[in-house]
């Protein structure tokens, strides 16, 4: 390709390129811009239509013939580099203050010159996670007022294509990658000008974010997806980090997944597949050829641990950024109470290996919590909906952000989305979610917000202090707590159980005090939890449910996030099993004992209802009789005619 078939192409809005083809493409990838290509090149993460980091060293890197000298000139800089024997070379300009004004790059080799334009100077932020995180601001309720609205030159979006594994290189593939789930492409890898058009099939949480962010601050703002749906967050956590990570969880995960790579047999698995084939075509024929192709296997799979970092974020090594915002959680939800433990074990380590990647140690990094999925928890269907793994992995990530807070990163963040309810696992309450990691944002990165209450737009209460008083649990909070919603006629969320592992809901109220002339006065900062089915309270657990029925907030409603305060594995809370593996398979009797104690907690509960209500019925009805007694009124007779 020559120098200026090349600049064509890096101009032409990449869309274009693809959409004169559309009807012809094969369902999968379509390359049109290689990682690398030949002669001079840049890394694809510098592109037209990007935003470059502001008030930090800009690494620029790219390929060109080994000795070739190479000079990047941008914004007044002009630095040079020579390509080492790998044809790679790198150079690195000092930092550039934010600008909104469109700039042009080039990069002059020998014989070839690129030309990069319309390039922004602003904030960088990376998105990742799973597919909550990838689902598109088209797919969101409300999605299309978003879209018809997005008209925003200085925000610019770039989704990171799935890549090659273990074998990515310091780039990545300008391309409409195949989705056999939807059955579609999907444009990845190429940078864009946000607009109702090009925002559509983007992260509906990372551009709400990214939207607000720049509505409060009016400094350009680069956008760049890195998340996959169905992924773990041991994919996105180096391969050689991981083997460090002492957790024993974490070994065995490490050794299983050695040992499938291991026992796979690409021929073996022809070869079940085409009797699977021919067995299906002999029950209901299709005509369908029996498969012939060798699958790479478990080496090849996305959750292979280590495998998405390698992919996504290592080709973007030392490319600068302001932060990061992670969302992510379902796909670790299928191994109990040991995929919880493996995840507090590595997630703080996959944070920080972020943060060296993008080579900034106190990189920004926001936390939004697993979302909801399944039937909502009510008061009647209280407890079976606790034993969820999806808890325990909240709490992994809650704990996580205190960890990491505690130690003094003052760039750690944090936001439950517990609360945005939809019984599907893609609740499509995704607007709030990005609203939410915003406000991080903006109190600690922007200073948007003033006073000493600045936090509280973003930062959730905390339980300061746990005391057992008798048959009641003291909770000392961190600041002044209320209900989210105003018209809830009581706090709800809180479980609290005795040594027997039993939990139950709890009947939540303010401390009340006496104030001035002894007048009770309520205390907002502490919590008593009590219930008349746990005599001697030991623990509480607090949204402890995928789908959980929670409503606590601070003044700001910012709430509180799902913790508990035991350590009871979910597969022993509250039956005792033999042994580990009996535990593991008892999930259905847990379950029935959850739902037989419910439904035994409703009857007493009625009945005590019925009881107390008879009692006061009959007290009201002795007054009202002797009243109307006392003022001569008597009842219509209830005879044939009467007048």
């Amino acid at each position: 390709m020559n120098t200026k078939s090349l600049l064509a192409l890096l101009l032409i809005p990449f869309g274009t390129l693809f959409a004169a083809d559309a009807k012809l493409t094969p369902k999968q990838d379509v390359v049109e811009v290689p990682a690398i290509r030949d002669g001079l090149c840049v890394s694809n993460a510098f592109q037209s239509h990007m935003v470059l980091q502001r008030d930090k060293p800009l690494e620029i890197w790219g390929w060109a013939a080994a000795g070739e000298m190479v000079a990047v000139s941008f914004a007044g800089q002009k630095v040079s580099a020579t390509a080492a024997a790998d044809r790679s070379w790198r150079v690195s300009l000092t930092a550039i203050p934010a600008n909104t004004t469109p700039q042009t790059m080039t990069i002059a080799g020998k014989s070839a010159t690129l030309t990069l334009e319309d390039i922004l100077v602003g904030d960088v932020w990376v998105l990742g996670g799973q597919s909550n995180m990838e689902f598109p601001i088209e797919r969101v309720d409300d999605g299309a007022l978003e879209i018809a609205s997005a008209n925003f030159p200085q925000i610019r979006l770039l989704t990171m294509p799935q890549g090659k594994g273990f074998d990515s290189v310091a780039s990545f593939e300008r391309l409409h990658e195949w989705s056999d789930f939807f059955g579609q492409h999907y444009r990845k890898g190429d940078w864009e000008v946000c607009s109702p058009e090009t925002v559509k099939e983007f992260s509906g949480i990372g551009y709400v974010f990214g939207r607000r962010l720049f509505m409060a601050t009016q400094v350009p703002i680069g956008l760049i997806d890195a998340s996959i749906g169905g992924t773990t967050v041991e994919t996105w956590t180096p391969a050689d980090v991981l083997q460090k990570v002492e957790g024993v969880e974490t070994k065995e995960l490490l050794k299983e997944w050695s040992e499938k790579i291991t026992a796979y047999d690409a021929q073996k698995d022809l070869e079940s597949r085409i009797q699977r084939h021919n067995e299906s075509e002999k029950k209901k024929p299709t005509g369908k050829p029996a498969p012939t192709n060798l699958r790479p296997g478990p080496v090849a799979d996305m959750n292979r641990p280590g495998r998405c970092y390698a992919s996504v974020i290592r080709p973007l090594t030392g490319f600068a950024v302001k932060g990061a915002v992670w969302h992510q959680g379902f796909n670790n939800c299928f191994d109990g109470t040991r995929g919880a433990r493996m995840y507090y074990q590595v997630f703080s380590k996959m944070i920080t290996a972020w943060r060296t990647a993008f080579d900034a140690p106190e990189m920004p990094f926001c936390i939004l919590s697993l979302c909801t999925a399944d039937t909502p928890q009510t008061r009647e269907n209280f407890l079976k909906p606790m034993h969820d793994a999806g808890a325990f992995i909240r709490e992994a990530q809650y704990r996580t952000f205190l960890d990491f807070r505690a130690a003094g990163d003052k760039n750690i963040g944090f936001g439950s989305t517990f609360d945005l309810r939809k019984s599907w696992y893609h609740p499509q309450i995704k607007i709030p979610a990005g609203e939410r990691a915003a406000k991080w944002a903006l109190a600690t990165q922007y200073r948007a917000f003033k006073g000493n209450d600045a936090d509280d737009f973003w930062l959730p209460p905390t339980i300061k202090e746990m005391k057992a008083e008798g048959n009641t649990f003291r909770l000392t909070m961190s600041t002044e707590v209320t209900m989210k919603d105003d018209h809830d006629p009581e706090m709800t969320g809180f479980a609290i159980a005795g040594n027997d592992r039993r939990f139950f809901p709890a009947e939540v109220r303010y401390l009340s005090e006496p104030g001035k002339d002894n007048a009770p006065k309520t205390n907002r900062r502490v919590l008593m939890l009590s219930s008349p089915f746990v005599p001697q309270p030991a623990h509480y657990r607090y949204a402890w449910a995928r789908n959980p029925m929670a409503n606590i907030a601070n003044n700001r409603q910012v709430i509180l996030p799902a913790q508990r305060s035991d350590d009871w594995p979910l597969e022993e809370t509250p039956l005792k099993f033999p042994d580990a593996t009996a535990a593991k398979q008892g999930a259905n009797l847990t379950r029935k004992e959850l739902e037989l104690a419910d439904t035994e907690r409703q009857i007493q509960e009625a009945e005590a209802t019925i009881s107390r209500l008879r009692e006061k019925y009959e007290k009201d009805r002795k007054a009202f009789e002797e009243s109307k007694r006392a003022k001569g009124v008597t009842a219509y007779p209830l005879t044939a005619g009467g007048q």
